[in-house]
């Protein structure tokens, strides 16, 4: 890595229970490869002890950065508000929920070679229930297929990128379709990429957003724009000239 900088960003949304030890750990195994780095975390509008427990860190860590919605945005929303803010030359994202080992960011790292602009993790075996798993198969199937992705398994949340990668595009999804949106965008900005496999745990606290019907109808809407915007114009899009701007 070399006098490489990384910024770790999490968004986190009620995950009082784990968000305290991921932030420790990842920054215990970013300390093993440089000393210049940063985590940020982003509630997004948490209803448990995440806020608290965090503003009692960011008094702790000098490392840690802490940015607050006060209301529930969308994770979308949140990993913009921390791409946006990160300040380092490489970014490192995963969930504030523990289903992903930080870890394992050293998978990344290693295949970070100067040729390559990001790493995608893909999962060896999704730690779900079975329902979640056959939606899973089904939806990054259908996901390769209706945005002509070639990243394996896009609804993994364990990436790796340079931050300059936002010189050439923007994000706009402020829900969990910013995945596909990401992929489709990198993609269509020719990025160079590796994939490497990564872990995946159960969840042991909360439940998630996903299946939640209004949750599905706002995804379902959002793909569609997006499909509409990404594969179907036949223009350059807009996003490609503009950089995104800092938020204050």
């Amino acid at each position: 890595m070399g006098r490489t900088s990384i910024s770790a960003v999490f968004p986190a949304y009620n995950d009082q229970h784990t968000i305290e030890g991921i932030v420790r750990t990842v920054a215990s195994e970013m300390c093993k490869v440089t000393d210049d780095f940063e985590v940020l975390v982003v509630n997004d509008g948490s209803r448990d002890k995440t806020r608290e427990i965090l503003e009692r860190l960011r008094m702790e860590l000098r490392f840690l950065r802490v940015i607050h919605h006060d209301t529930n945005r969308g994770y979308g929303a949140a990993l913009i508000t921390g791409f946006t803010n990160a300040t380092k030359d490489v970014i490192f994202y995963t969930d504030g929920d523990g289903q992903y080992d930080v870890r394992e960011i050293h998978n990344l790292l290693s295949e970070l070679r100067p040729n390559i602009d990001l790493v995608n993790g893909y999962k060896v075996k999704r730690s779900d229930p079975w329902y979640r798993i056959v939606i899973g198969e089904v939806y990054r199937r259908s996901m390769r297929f209706v945005f002509r992705l070639s990243i394996r398994d896009v609804d993994c949340d364990f990436r790796l990128f340079r931050r300059d990668i936002f010189e050439k595009i923007t994000l706009e999804s402020r829900s969990g379709v910013i995945c596909v949106e990401m992929a489709r965008k990198f993609q269509l900005a020719g990025s160079r990429m590796a994939e490497v496999p990564v872990s995946h745990y159960p969840r042991l606290h909360g439940s998630s957003e996903f299946f939640r019907v209004r949750h599905l109808q706002h995804t379902l809407r959002g793909l569609i724009r997006i499909w509409w915007t990404l594969v179907l114009s036949p223009k350059l899009p807009v996003w490609m000239t503009f950089a995104p701007k800092k938020s204050s």
